[in-house]
């Protein structure tokens, strides 16, 4: 694997939600700018998949499956990490659950309550179990938060209640682990056009009529750019956060969506 920049050089990067679309992208990306990487999701068989690909091409990796909403498993993935290492130098709390897509007044209470639990529970649960290896690493955390906190649109509600909630956890742990030379950051994305998002184009153009580019333009129109950002695009941020040039960049949001909101 050609190193682009040696950006995350000899550093230790835990991508919690590394499965398919970002997380996927994300760890190849930490893998070609020198990190090792620790990817860790629910399902083992796609990780050792990852952590194959990445190996194949002279990446390293770690394989770890884990639930976020289980505290036995956060330990046991950092009991897991630490037989590899005794500093870890990243963060990624990028643990996602399909939100469900209706108005308050249609939402059973336990689908916003399950979406807490794994966003921002299970990011709290993970940054306080690796605390003390971050720590020894001076270390970054990047929460993956959503564009969504910007709005109030039908059907985001649910979504926007655990995500404005995790920028709230990043704020505070950021001040709070600051002293122990911690940074904690949030990524906020807009729309990532990768095979999620296309496929999801292709369901609303067979819907409504039209095509799929027809979904694009009409979705890209509310941006500056007009475009949607790639998985690339959302990726090289979070590496810039994890890396020591964003060393003084602590308890910030960005949001990075091709211009659809100013914040």
């Amino acid at each position: 694997m050609a190193c682009m920049t040696g950006l995350l050089a000899d550093k230790v990067i835990v991508i919690i939600g590394a499965g398919p679309g970002f997380g996927r992208t994300l760890a190849l990306e930490a893998a070609r700018e020198g990190a090792t990487v620790v990817v860790a999701a629910r399902t083992q068989e796609r990780l050792d998949q990852l952590a194959d690909e990445i190996t194949q091409v002279g990446g390293r990796a770690i394989a770890a499956a884990v639930d976020a909403t289980d505290p036995d498993s956060v330990r046991a993935l950092r009991e897991t990490v630490e037989q590899h290492t005794d500093a870890v130098h990243g963060l990624v709390n990028s643990a996602f659950a399909v939100p469900s897509m209706k108005s308050l007044a249609e939402t059973e209470h336990d689908q916003i309550t399950r979406g807490i639990d794994l966003s921002v529970m299970g990011a709290l649960r993970a940054t306080q179990e690796f605390t003390p290896l971050l720590e020894a690493g001076d270390g970054s955390v990047v929460m993956m938060a959503s564009a969504v906190i910007h709005h109030s649109r039908e059907r985001y509600a649910g979504y926007k209640i655990a995500k404005t909630a995790l920028v709230a956890l990043g704020h505070s742990l950021a001040t709070e682990l600051g002293p122990r030379g911690i940074r904690v950051n949030t990524v906020a994305p807009g729309y990532i056009y990768g095979d999620t998002l296309k496929a999801y184009f292709e369901h609303l153009a067979g819907k409504y009529g039209g095509s799929v580019e027809d979904v694009y333009q009409h979705t890209a129109a509310k941006m500056d750019l007009r475009r949607l950002p790639t998985e690339r695009e959302i990726v090289d941020p979070v590496l810039f956060l994890l890396s020591d040039r964003a060393s003084a960049v602590t308890g910030q949001t960005l949001t990075v969506d091709c211009g659809e909101f100013h914040t």
